[in-house]
């Protein structure tokens, strides 16, 4: 008999469901808390960038004269709509390829038909984000590095959010411990006490790469430094996500001689620390510049 796991949280994934017998017996329409995480982290964000595009003295060096912030707010509008076709697909295909490959080949539609089951890559997700944002920048000819260094100021917010459903899903739960603070997870089948690594997750990602940014951006004007803020995110993901990996249960797919000691989210970060530690040492090394005008200060 299946051992019945009794968790030390336990949240039903479906905030309200939306009967819809009168299209076919039995359909509903489920709204669920990881889908609010995204539009809230997504809503969230774009306000802030509306705010961060109304404030050009945060573009140019305390000793410098503001002309304008690099883009407006019906560029932040662009930017939304692409960023979350990026978001979604990028970290759908991105989960398919990095953690699920084999399913590309037997079952290929599943990729899409299979998103209500869940499975969301964040590096997928980031690679989504950043080819829509240079296309976007591309087509209303704006500051590739202007553009992602906004974006990174906001970014840790969906994450934080993402991090939060995961724990409400009781999904990507951490290594078997004996920590004071280990909790039990109702789909886990050791029914075994584990780090809750979702929470480690929201407060590292979220929380810590949020606070890191926004230091930058608003007390040092880093936003006056091309790809600075961008270095950074890319940077201390890339360490939170690596260290993170050593209390989060190990990637099943792993060849087994790897199990324990390198996971696929370790692996997908290496690129990451470097990347960010050349675009903040490629910033610091530069002279700040005041970013191009586009949009006028709000009155």
């Amino acid at each position: 008999m299946q051992q019945i796991c009794e968790p030390t949280f336990e949240f039903d994934p479906v905030l309200l469901s939306i009967p819809l017998d009168f299209i076919q017996q039995g359909w509903a329409f489920d709204i669920r808390w990881y889908a609010l995480a995204y539009i809230a982290g997504l809503l969230i964000g774009w306000r802030y960038m509306v705010a961060l595009a109304r404030r050009p003295k945060l573009w140019v060096p305390r000793a410098g004269k503001p002309k304008g912030s690099p883009f407006d707010e019906e560029d932040v509008d662009d930017l939304l709509l692409w960023a979350t076709i990026g978001v979604i697909g990028g970290g759908r295909l991105g989960y398919v390829l990095f953690y699920q490959f084999d399913a590309l080949w037997e079952r290929p539609l599943w990729v899409i038909t299979g998103i209500t089951e869940g499975g969301m890559s964040f590096h997928g997700g980031l690679i989504g984000v950043g080819l829509a944002l240079w296309l976007t920048a591309r087509a209303r000819k704006l500051d590739l590095w202007r553009i992602t260094d906004a974006a990174a100021i906001v970014a840790p917010i969906g994450l934080f959010f993402g991090r939060l459903a995961n724990f409400v899903n009781g999904e990507l739960w951490g290594r078997v411990t004996d920590v004071p603070w280990a909790m039990r997870f109702a789909n886990d089948r050791l029914c075994a006490l584990r780090h809750p690594s979702q929470l480690y997750e929201a407060a590292l990602e979220g929380v810590l790469i949020f606070a890191v940014v926004n230091v930058l951006t608003w007390q040092f004007r880093s936003l006056s430094r091309p790809g600075l803020n961008t270095g950074a995110f890319l940077l201390v993901y890339g360490l939170s996500r690596a260290f993170l990996e050593t209390v989060r249960e190990p990637d099943a797919h792993m060849p087994e001689a790897l199990q324990g000691y390198v996971t696929m989210g370790m692996l997908l970060s290496i690129p990451m620390i470097f990347a960010g530690a050349w675009l903040i040492r490629r910033a610091l090394t530069s002279d700040p510049a005041p970013a191009p005008a586009k949009a006028v200060a709000a009155k």
